[in-house]
């Protein structure tokens, strides 16, 4: 008797799985790690303690989660709406660094006397237009030329990289704090461009990204565009067939994107950062939020709770410095989760069965006459 699996689509998968997927990812990570842990002689269930104290045990380290988990909302929300229409932006962190210098310039072109509301509203919105734009110069190529956007935003981060250092490190550009002689760093913003502090460092940054990720959830799904996104999302070629503008679509997909890992940078620097600060900003935030909308499958709603998952590890990181840990082991936490929500998105899509005897031998027997 043959013990070989068959894999077939499964067609529409029961919720009970659609959640049972990410929290099992979450689950076998931590497995994973506390194998890594104990393999390496530490206790891995002092690792996970001080990581959940350091993370949730007091309002300061709660709040210092949610300072983390913001950008990742948004660079989360940026990958989510690309890659649901099959946009491979890899770029966020590209988007990201150049929305913050943008914002940054226009935070210090800015005078003093500005009305608070009107210098928060411009270094953020501007902060939105720099990631759009960065955004567009490999949204263009894509739409009318067909490169491979994943080259061109990959390729993209490192020049928006280089440049942000550029501008602080390497020049005495307008970025650059003309008062600091021992280190060059970022010149911090106007007063009145800040976004006001609520609660320790946390600051209404936060409810920026939560709304961004709601107006998305709700465009996408409760909106006629986001019927004719999530068409073009399952199939180009049926969208062309129904009348829907498929190239417009990806372009102001891309720019959507952008914006939202734009508004990212933005936020840092008119929140916690105060200016355009390249060792603050380098982070990889734009990566970890591809792991976020993966393992978020791609719910601008579902994106917060994760968010803050990811908060909390990278928060937890330098805790554990205090007991002998690599702070690197958030980094492989954060790897495994990805892999395993990964493969977790094969099981929603798939089966895996073997096949009935039964089956096959009912099968056989009309052959058989036939033959």
């Amino acid at each position: 008797m043959s013990r070989r699996f068959i894999v077939e689509p499964r067609g529409l998968a029961p919720w009970w799985l659609k959640l049972l997927i990410p929290i099992g990812s979450v689950i076998a990570a931590m497995i994973i790690g506390a194998v890594f842990l104990a393999i390496t002689g530490n206790d891995w269930v002092e690792v996970y303690r001080k990581m959940a104290d350091a993370a949730f045990g007091s309002g300061r380290g709660f709040a210092e989660t949610l300072v983390s988990a913001t950008p990742l909302i948004l660079t989360g929300v940026a990958a989510a709406i690309a890659f649901k229409m099959l946009v491979w932006n890899i770029g966020g962190e590209g988007q990201l660094i150049f929305g913050a210098i943008v914002a940054a310039g226009v935070g210090i072109w800015l005078a003093e006397s500005t009305p608070q509301v009107i210098a928060i509203v411009a270094v953020v919105i501007a902060g939105a237009i720099g990631g759009a734009f960065w955004a567009s110069l490999a949204a263009v190529p894509r739409v009318y030329l067909g490169t491979n956007e994943i080259i061109t935003t990959l390729m993209l981060n490192f020049i928006a990289l280089n440049l942000m250092q550029y501008l602080v490190l390497g020049s005495s550009s307008p970025w650059r704090d003309p008062e600091a002689t021992q280190f060059p760093q970022g010149r911090p913003i106007v007063e009145s461009g800040r976004i006001p502090e609520f609660f320790h460092r946390l600051d209404w940054g936060l409810f920026i990204a939560i709304g961004v990720a709601v107006i998305a959830w709700f465009v996408i799904s409760k909106t006629r565009s986001g019927f004719e996104y999530r068409i073009v999302g399952d199939s180009f070629d049926a969208a062309r067939y129904a009348g829907i503008k498929v190239p417009r679509k990806v372009l102001g997909t891309f720019l959507a994107s952008g914006a939202a890992a734009g508004l990212a940078g933005s936020i840092l620097v008119a929140g916690i950062l105060g200016k355009m600060d390249p060792r603050s900003l380098d982070l990889g935030l734009g990566f970890t939020g591809i792991i976020v909308a993966a393992l978020a499958r791609l719910n601008p709603i579902a994106i917060i709770p994760v968010a803050i998952l990811m908060g909390a590890l990278n928060n937890a990181g330098p805790a554990l410095q205090s007991i002998g840990v690599p702070s690197a082991t958030v980094q492989i936490l954060q790897g495994a989760i990805l892999l395993f929500a990964v493969a977790g998105e094969f099981l929603i899509s798939n089966r895996i069965h073997r096949p009935d005897p039964a089956a096959g031998e009912a099968k056989s027997e009309p052959e058989a006459q036939a033959a």
